[in-house]
């Protein structure tokens, strides 16, 4: 039960950093660009691969930083984050194969569901 407090603890500090961020950074550069979401997947991945890569070499951490940091935190704060890790983890391990398919097919297949979805609602709104 105590991982899923961390959980929701880091979800909601992350939801409310990626809300700060993101609004932060359209009053200060606009919106022509979606420069705050473009910051908040690259700082995401960023925190992921340290905070990882950290923990995982420092095995004496209580775990519950693992359900704070990755899983909530930046969990709610990006999960761009989480898709580059597991195509970098990949990677590491030699399935380049198979990072490709996961890097790719998401791309395309990510794309193809946001229009699906957008058509969707255009159709029953």
């Amino acid at each position: 039960m105590q991982k899923y407090f961390f959980i929701a603890v880091g979800g909601s500090l992350g939801a409310i950093a990626r809300y700060w961020v993101g609004s932060e950074v359209a009053s200060r550069l606009g919106t022509k660009f979606p420069y705050g979401t473009f910051l908040i997947n690259i700082s995401a991945c960023i925190i992921i691969g340290f905070s990882l890569t950290y923990l995982g070499k420092r095995a004496e951490l209580n775990p519950a930083w693992r359900f704070l940091i990755p899983t909530g935190f930046v969990g709610a704060y990006s999960t761009f984050s989480t898709y580059e890790w597991e195509t970098l983890s990949s990677l590491r391990t030699g399935a380049f194969s198979l990072a490709a398919l996961y890097a790719i097919g998401s791309l395309i297949l990510g794309l193809v569901a946001a229009w699906g979805g957008a058509v969707l609602a255009e159709v029953i709104a």
